[in-house]
């Protein structure tokens, strides 16, 4: 029998996070049509609505009923806007281990919602889940990710060479895939005593490379 997470909220001060909506299909597909969306991560591009409400409407859902992970849209907690996603993949139910992503929508970047998300995520993760270790990769380029890593308490294990792909504008204005090293964070339950609150990030992305 498959381990699935369960379908739940999480809330904090200002964001819930929640299963995707339908309503949520033409902030997201705004969302992931945004420059630093693109560059770093494999979103296809030009995302459109019928892609955005296929990802809200089945992909996502099927992320957690598989046993992968789990998808959240986290939203803002008076507005309801949808603020970005927060993502677990490549979940191993025996060693209780998973890997987390997050956007952030470009209006809400500067605000700390990429660690305050991935906060409540983990200690979801941990408390109520009994996992005992959650992995993070950022591509060597990416600094506001690793900034957010680095300020929810993670820890930096080394780097993956050219272990993954991002984009980058070419001079006739469209998108090059470049590869690029990795960098594995992790973050285990003995490490939410070393967070020091919400990080101000600028772009809020941390790839999982082969997201498509």
């Amino acid at each position: 029998m498959t381990s699935t997470f369960p379908e739940i909220s999480i809330s904090t001060e200002r964001l819930v996070l929640r299963p995707f909506e339908e309503a949520d299909i033409p902030a997201l597909a705004e969302m992931m049509n945004d420059e630093l969306v693109v560059a770093w991560t494999g979103v296809a591009h030009p995302y459109t609505e019928r892609a955005a409400r296929e990802w809200a409407v089945t992909e996502a859902h099927a992320v957690r009923t598989s046993g992968r992970g789990v998808v959240f849209a986290v939203t803002e907690f008076l507005t309801q806007r949808l603020v970005g996603i927060c993502h677990l993949d490549r979940t191993d139910w025996r060693c209780r281990t998973t890997e987390v992503g997050y956007a952030i929508a470009p209006w809400a970047r500067g605000e700390g919602y990429a660690g305050e998300s991935v906060l409540a995520t983990a200690k979801w993760l941990f408390e109520d889940q009994g996992f005992e270790r959650l992995e993070l990769r950022t591509a060597a380029d990416n600094t506001a990710s690793q900034q957010v890593a680095q300020k929810i308490g993670c820890i930096s294990e080394g780097v993956l060479r050219g272990a993954g792909l991002v984009r980058t504008r070419r001079d006739d204005g469209g998108w090059a895939e470049v590869r690029t090293d990795l960098i594995v964070w992790s973050l285990l339950p003995e490490d939410l005593d070393g967070a020091s609150g919400p990080a101000s990030d600028e772009e809020g992305y941390a790839a999982y490379p082969d997201w498509r």
